[in-house]
C-alpha cells in the first residue's frame, strides 16, 4: 500500500479490511437512518456520480430480498451479463455485501476501494458538521463503495438491495429501470411506522419514473399502497399471480422443480436448489424482474436453457441451508414474524424430522415473541443463547418469552452460541421420539441473520 493510502488516517497502521471496519464501526449504526439523501448524494457528486455508471435493478421488501438478488444476478450472469450486486446485511463478512460477477469482492479490494473514496468522505462529513448535521452512516459509505466498485469494473447492470425501507435508504440515489418489491410485513417500526400502509408507503419509495415495478405477493393493504404509487408514477406494472406466478412446483432432491409464468413466455422444467414456497415465489418474482429489465413480450421470450441453466446455479447462503448431516443441522436468517412464518411454512411442507430442536438467538429490537409464536409448532425443544451481536438479546430474557411459548420445559439456555448448537444436537439424537425415527433428527439455529451467519461460520462453511 502507497504511503498516500497509509497516510489517509493520520498515525495509524496500513489500512486492512480489520481497520476499515472498526472505523465504520464508529459510525452510525446501521440500524439508524435519518430522512435525507443530502449527504450520500453530496459524496456521489464528488466521485463523479458512479451510480450512474450501469443500469440498476433495485429491491426493496421485508423479506427475501437477498435471495430474489441473487437470483436475478444468477439469471443476468446467465444470459451473459456482468453484474454488480450490492446486499445487506453480511452473514459472515462484510466483503459479501459487494459481489462483482456473482462473487464477493476481495479484501484487497474492499480496502482499496474504501481508501480510493475516503478523502471524499472527510469532505461530505466537514460540511455536514459545519451545516449543524452529523456525518456519513456506515451504510451510506458502503453504498458509496458498491456504486463505485461497479463503475471502476465496469458492470452491465447493478442489481442493488436496499438496507432499510426505500424512501430514504441510501441506494436510492439511482433511477431505478426496475424496481422490486418482495413481500412486505411489520419490521423496522421505529423508521418505518406501525402500520402496513406506513411501511408499504416507504419502501414503495424506490418505484419512481421511467421504471417498471415488478411487485411479489403482498396483502391487500401494501399491495394498495403500491399501485397508488405507480400510479402516481405513470408506470407499468407486473404484480404476482396476475401477470407473472408460480403454475406448478414440485418437491425434488436438494430443492424444487417448478414451472414459471412469466412476462414473456412459461418457462418449464426449472430445477431451484433452494426449499420452501416462499423461495418458489422469489424466483418466479426474480425471472419477472429480469423480463423487464431486457423488454418482456410475447416476441421477446428468453432463452430457456439458460433460464434453467441459471436457476441450477442459484444459492442463498442462510436460507434453509443445510450446513451438516448426521444429524442434518439447518440454519435460516428468519428475523422477523413474517420471516418465521415462512420458515415455519417451509418446515411443515418439506421436511419431516422425527425430532427437530431449535437453537434461537434474536436481535434485542426485534419482535422476538411474534418470531417465536410462529416457530410455535416447528420445534420439540428449543435452546436459546445469544450470538455475536453486541445488540443479542440476553439469553435468559429471551428465555423468558420462550417459556410462554413452548412451555418450561422445552426450554434450555445455553451462554455461547457454539455450546448451544451441541446441546441441540444432542438433545436430537437423544432427547425422545425422534430416537431411530425413519426420518432422523434435526437442529435448526434462526432467529438473526448473525445468527445464521454464526451457524455458517462453525460450521466450518466460508462467505460467499
Amino acid at each position: 500500500m502507497d504511503d498516500e493510502t497509509s497516510e489517509i488516517i493520520p498515525d495509524s497502521p496500513p489500512l486492512d479490511l480489520l481497520t476499515v471496519e472498526t472505523i465504520l464501526n464508529r459510525r452510525w449504526p446501521e440500524t439508524r437512518i435519518e430522512p435525507t439523501l443530502d449527504r450520500i448524494t453530496a459524496l456521489l457528486d464528488l466521485l463523479g456520480n458512479p451510480q450512474t455508471a450501469a443500469p440498476v435493478i433495485q429491491i426493496a421488501g421485508t423479506n427475501g430480498k437477498t435471495s430474489v438478488s441473487r437470483m436475478i444476478d444468477a439469471l443476468l450472469s446467465g444470459l451473459g451479463l456482468r453484474t454488480g450486486r450490492f446486499t445487506s446485511p453480511h452473514l459472515q463478512l462484510v466483503t459479501e455485501r459487494i459481489s462483482i460477477d456473482g462473487e464477493p469482492i476481495s479484501a484487497e479490494q474492499y480496502v482499496r476501494t474504501y481508501a480510493d473514496i475516503a478523502p471524499y468522505i472527510d469532505i461530505v462529513d466537514a460540511r455536514s458538521e459545519q451545516d449543524g448535521g452529523v456525518p456519513l452512516s456506515k451504510f451510506e459509505i458502503l453504498t458509496a463503495m458498491a456504486y463505485a466498485a461497479f463503475a471502476d469494473a465496469p458492470v452491465d447492470v447493478m442489481v442493488i438491495e436496499t438496507g432499510l425501507g426505500g424512501t430514504w435508504d441510501s441506494t436510492n440515489v439511482v433511477d431505478s429501470t426496475v424496481a422490486v418489491i418482495t413481500p412486505i410485513g411489520m419490521d423496522h417500526q421505529d423508521y418505518l411506522g406501525d402500520t402496513m400502509a406506513s411501511v408499504a408507503g416507504n419502501k414503495a419509495g424506490i418505484i419512481n419514473a421511467g421504471a417498471t415495478a415488478v411487485i411479489g405477493p403482498q396483502t391487500a393493504e401494501a399491495m394498495e399502497v403500491l399501485l397508488a404509487r405507480a400510479v402516481d408514477q405513470d408506470i407499468a406494472v407486473a404484480r404476482y399471480d396476475s401477470e407473472f406466478t408460480v403454475l406448478r412446483r414440485d418437491l425434488a432432491v436438494g430443492g424444487q422443480r417448478l414451472e414459471l409464468q412469466g412476462l414473456s413466455a412459461v418457462y418449464s422444467d426449472i430445477f431451484l436448489p433452494l426449499t420452501g414456497e416462499h423461495q418458489a415465489q422469489n424466483a418466479s418474482l426474480a425471472l419477472a424482474a429480469v423480463e423487464a429489465f431486457l423488454g418482456a413480450g410475447r416476441s421477446r421470450e428468453l432463452d430457456a436453457d439458460s433460464i434453467r441453466d441459471a436457476f441450477a446455479t442459484v444459492s442463498s447462503p442462510g436460507r434453509l441451508e443445510r450446513v451438516r448431516t448426521s444429524p442434518t443441522i439447518l440454519i435460516d436468517a428468519a428475523h422477523n414474524p413474517h420471516g418465521a412464518t415462512a420458515l415455519a411454512a417451509a418446515l411443515r411442507s418439506e421436511y419431516h424430522f422425527g425430532r427437530l430442536v431449535g437453537v434461537l438467538a434474536v436481535m434485542a429490537d426485534k419482535d422476538a415473541e411474534g418470531i417465536m409464536a410462529a416457530l410455535a409448532g416447528s420445534f420439540d425443544e428449543v435452546v436459546v443463547t445469544v450470538n455475536s451481536s453486541p445488540r443479542s438479546m440476553p439469553a435468559e430474557e429471551l428465555a423468558d418469552i420462550a417459556r410462554d411459548i413452548f412451555g418450561d420445559a422445552n426450554v434450555q439456555v445455553a451462554d455461547r452460541m457454539d455450546d448451544a448448537i451441541a446441546l441441540a444436537v444432542e438433545l436430537a439424537e437423544t432427547g425422545g421420539p425422534g430416537e431411530g425415527d425413519p426420518h432422523g433428527a434435526g437442529v435448526l439455529i434462526t432467529g438473526s441473520v448473525v445468527s445464521a451467519g454464526d451457524g455458517r461460520t462453525l460450521a466450518g462453511l466460508t462467505p460467499s
